[in-house]
């Protein structure tokens, strides 16, 4: 039997699974960018409490994120206390769209 296309060779007619995203397809990841897609920007400590993370964890995930141009990370000041804002990119959008439309796919 012939070896089927992996997921940058999908065509037409291929099975959905094949245009899930990697990294979306792990839980955190996942979550932290169907927070953030339904925002402008969130704060730190308000995505890492939404989805249960650690300081570390989270920080270790969105840099994850943001290597891959999914989630932009700004920081700065309220008053003297640093603060960092998550939000998501363009591309972040749209990977997370498309991910979405595959697993609409699938379960459909």
């Amino acid at each position: 039997m012939a070896d089927r296309a992996g997921p940058a060779d999908a065509t037409d007619g291929a099975h959905p699974r094949h245009r899930l995203d990697a990294l979306l397809q792990r839980p955190v990841p996942f979550s932290i960018c169907a927070l953030l897609a339904a925002a402008d920007e969130a704060e730190f400590a308000f995505v890492r409490d939404a989805v249960e993370l650690s300081d570390s964890a989270l920080s270790k995930q969105a840099s994850a994120l943001e290597a891959a141009g999914y989630v932009a990370v700004r920081k700065g000041f309220v008053g003297k206390y640093p603060r960092t804002w998550l939000s998501m990119t363009a591309r972040g959008r749209a990977a997370f769209a498309a991910h979405l439309e595959a697993l609409r796919a699938i379960a459909g």
